[in-house]
């Protein structure tokens, strides 16, 4: 999952934007699947959890996408194109992403997609977009399987659907290089071993204590937590009875931000270490402020507002308004939504500045071959349809926000 600061659009500002491409839609020739004799409406979607717990995550995707989707409409970017935006929420629950998956390929305007945050929403809803052929890019997903298949680790790495791509990196890589920082920096050498049980949750946990093992750590214990339910005394105990020096949490912050303050409160001053699901201001709220001080989270990318690629993204980004932060994923999301506006165009040129009949399957193709400097460097795909950039940070808990302390890959 994975830079910060999430934005939410006000109402007059949405109401205006869906007037004007509805506006765009009315003058345009036909649909994007069907060809066009002169303009032509392209829908780019999202889906994230824009309401629940992962909000804050969820609406700072919806908006970096928007923000995008605007931008080429303001720059003409696709002559003869008028990109339209919409965005729908899975609340983090598979079965709504499958449903709203289903939604977006009955819209043949829809030629592309961003999100979703999670994972586990994420497996149901490829098979629904590879039959369509419809494009998807995720933002946020890190699990390996998603594709390279389910025996990746095995080295058996076989990509199941060519319709989804991600601009985020993998666990195979965050989990590792969370454990060389923390064994080798951070000098931890006995971590106790706690996920969600969740896709995301789980494959993190599994490559983090690979490394952690490899490099000579201890596993003090491990034990799941249902991440509903916000009483985790059981394994807080365990967790305390261990010896451990730190926590590893394979999950996201709503559970993760409890779960830090209730073994602090037991009495065991330890750090709790996790991915990007943490990386959120919010998990620091939830883990109690101060009392969540040392506490790590691994996130993808350097962070944007270090990038001067980033600059332009950020700026434009205030004067638009928003008032809320663009979360962790913000940056990548922008990214998303540009790689398939490089992809329409690619299709547009090639076809003598025309949308073409089949549109789906060729942007599809176009997407896999795009390669530009986006908002958080090389956007490019490998033939997994991985993103080709693998850097990762570690932020530290200071004050009431994370701080970002070192970037680098995993030297696996």
């Amino acid at each position: 999952m994975r830079q910060r600061k999430l934005i939410a659009v006000t109402a007059a500002l949405a109401a205006g934007a869906l007037t004007l491409t509805a506006c765009g839609s009315r003058d345009a020739g036909k649909n994007a699947e069907g060809g066009s004799d002169g303009g032509a409406t392209v829908v780019i979607a999202v889906d994230a959890p824009l309401t629940g717990d992962l909000s804050a995550l969820g609406l700072g995707i919806r908006n970096s996408a928007e923000l995008a989707v605007k931008q080429a409409n303001e720059k003409k970017y696709v002559k003869g194109v008028t990109f339209k935006f919409e965005a729908l929420d899975d609340q983090a629950q598979a079965s709504s992403g499958q449903q709203n998956a289903t939604k977006l390929v009955a819209n043949k305007d829809v030629l592309g997609v961003v999100g979703p945050l999670n994972s586990s929403v994420s497996e149901s809803m490829q098979k629904v977009f590879d039959d369509a052929k419809l494009a998807q890019i995720s933002p946020a997903n890190t699990s390996p399987s998603l594709t390279q298949g389910p025996k990746w680790a095995e080295g058996q790495k076989v990509r199941t659907y060519k319709s989804y791509f991600r601009t985020a990196t993998t666990d195979a890589i965050q989990g590792p290089f969370a454990a060389q920082y923390l064994f080798n920096k951070a000098g931890k050498k006995k971590v106790y071993i706690i996920d969600d049980k969740k896709t995301y949750g789980a494959g993190l946990a599994g490559t983090f204590k690979g490394e952690f093992t490899k490099l000579g750590g201890q596993v003090a214990g491990e034990g799941h937590i249902d991440p509903e339910s916000k009483d985790f005394s059981a394994i807080v105990t365990q967790v305390k009875n261990s010896g451990a020096d730190a926590v590893y949490y394979g999950g996201e912050y709503p559970a993760g931000g409890p779960l830090s303050k209730q073994i602090k409160a037991a009495g065991a001053n330890i750090p709790l270490v996790g991915g990007d699901g943490l990386f959120d201001k919010k998990y620091v709220e939830l883990a109690g402020g101060a009392t969540a001080a040392g506490d790590l989270a691994t996130s993808v990318g350097a962070p944007v507002d270090s990038l001067p690629s980033a600059k332009e993204f950020i700026e434009n980004y205030k004067k638009a308004g928003f008032k809320d932060p663009y979360a962790a994923y913000g940056g990548y999301s922008y990214d998303s939504a540009w790689a398939i506006i490089e992809a329409v165009k690619k299709v547009v040129d090639a076809n003598n500045g025309k949308l073409p009949d089949g549109a789906r399957a060729k942007v599809l193709e176009a997407v896999q071959g795009v390669s530009f400097e986006g908002v958080t460097g090389k956007v490019s795909f490998d033939e997994f349809g991985d993103a080709t950039n693998k850097q990762l940070t570690v932020y530290k808990v200071e004050g009431d926000d994370f701080k970002s302390v070192e970037s680098g890959t995993y030297s696996g």
